[in-house]
């Protein structure tokens, strides 16, 4: 029978699977549904048994450890039975860095995770470090730590992957900001999704780091009740701070970090956006406590660039630019994008509803937003939220309706952004299907 068996056959648990027949476990993956054949072709040619379209329970129920892919909840049968078994249920990141002594860098957050990771990693792999990517970006961290050699790894970490951790510990934790997200994976109560980010720092000692935004409601009302043995590093774009990172007259970066200073122009730096010199901020103090050259850091803040799907300028077309911002599932993140736009924006919102709170961005759009098209398909709530607001209101079915919905509304030198505040899965696969719709439906404009 399975010492180990693994739940769900996407990348996350195929890369599980390897690293643990390379340690000699004995495993078993199990899926649900139906697993991707480029997953099947890998378990076939590493030997591995596995099942999908349902769970053999006999088998599944004699493991010694279970490793559970973060997109299954606790609420699922399966999950339920194996704690009732008292079988141990971790998560990648847990079984991974059980196996593997290497240090990680570990970033967190409701917005702004991805792309501090990959700015992060930028910043360390250019700066000369042998530092790989993983967690919930790229290819698997446990696939990584089986078959590459990278010295120390850089991990884009969600709350469902910290809540299957037991032990893990990295050496510098980033929690970028926290707002209200997967609330259904938490009863509903946003202390407890708070509570899962902070697992982050939980097994972290003296000798380890916590970099975390000063200006987050979330983050001080947490640190009022509870404590961790890290060092705490905070960063802001509102106050001036005496170890850690500020913005100073909206100009320049400066971070002070162990009796050195670094400022930074805000124009030598790819990303711009306050949400982004918070990013930036905090990958440099990563850079910084990592002893990255001074040099390297700000060569390497002028050449990145961002994440697909995250304010991401597709075109411009007729003097109208293209923004796709399909990553941004809650108010939160379209804060931050609303903020950043310097036209009147044409504003593509709509999708699976999260249980947003649409007053926390009333004023910005009031401010940006000079006509809305929803992209869902139950758009009452945002209707009823805007109406009153935004004058001009259409509902579209698919990425080319919205589209050239709002390429009538737009007029050279304005904007047209899609931020969808929601998720994807009423008309697309994912929000990456969303986006790239978006994009080609932006191409089909300039035909």
């Amino acid at each position: 029978m399975p010492n180990l068996v693994v739940l769900g056959g996407g990348e996350s648990g195929v890369g599980t699977a390897i690293l643990g027949q390379k340690h000699g476990y004995e495993v078993f993956l199990s899926d649900a549904s139906k697993i991707k054949d480029a997953y099947k072709q890998t378990l076939l040619l590493h030997n591995i048994p596995f099942e999908d379209g349902g769970h053999t329970e006999s088998k599944i129920l004699t493991a010694e450890t279970v490793m559970k892919s973060p997109g299954i909840p606790d609420t699922a049968p399966i999950i339920k039975k194996l704690h009732q078994h008292k079988i141990p249920v971790i998560s990648e990141i847990e079984f991974t860095s059980n196996h593997s002594p290497l240090q990680t860098v570990g970033i967190t957050g409701s917005n702004g995770k991805t792309t501090t990771t990959m700015l992060t990693h930028h910043l360390l792999a250019d700066g000369g470090l042998n530092v790989g990517i993983g967690g919930n970006i790229g290819k698997s961290y446990a696939l990584q730590v089986a078959e590459a050699s990278y010295s120390s790894y850089v991990l884009e970490l969600s709350s469902f992957q910290l809540d299957g951790i037991v032990k893990y510990a990295p050496h510098i934790a980033v929690i970028t900001n926290i707002s209200p997200d997967h609330l259904d994976r938490y009863e509903y109560k946003y202390e407890k999704y708070i509570d899962a980010k902070f697992r982050i720092t939980m097994n972290q000692t003296e000798e380890d780091y916590l970099i975390y935004d000063a200006d987050d409601e979330a983050t001080a009302n947490w640190f009022r009740g509870n404590t961790t043995r890290a060092r705490l590093i905070p960063f802001s774009i509102k106050q001036k701070v005496e170890s850690g990172a500020y913005l100073k007259d909206d100009k320049s970066i400066v971070i002070n970090i162990d009796g050195g200073s670094l400022i930074i122009h805000t124009d030598d730096i790819s990303l711009q956006g306050k949400h982004n010199y918070k990013n930036a901020m905090a990958a440099v103090i990563i850079a910084r406590i990592l002893q990255i050259e001074e040099a390297s850091i700000r060569a390497s803040l002028k050449t990145f660039r961002g994440a697909e799907h995250r304010l991401e300028k597709v075109s411009i077309v007729r003097g109208v630019q293209y923004i796709n911002d399909s990553k941004a599932t809650n108010v939160n993140s379209v804060f931050y994008a609303l903020d950043s736009m310097t036209t009147p924006t044409v504003w593509i919102v709509g999708g699976v509803d999260k249980g947003n709170d649409y007053n926390e961005i009333m004023e910005l759009v009031k401010e940006k937003v000079k006509a809305i098209v929803c992209l869902g398909v139950d758009n009452k709530k945002i209707i009823d939220a805007f109406g009153s607001v935004v004058d001009r209101i259409v509902e579209a079915g698919s990425a080319i309706d919205a589209v050239d919905s709002a390429q009538i509304f737009a007029e050279e030198g304005e904007t047209v952004l899609l931020s969808p505040a929601c998720a994807s899965f009423d008309l697309f696969k994912s929000y990456e299907d969303r986006g790239k719709q978006f994009k080609e439906a932006v191409r089909k404009l300039q035909e």
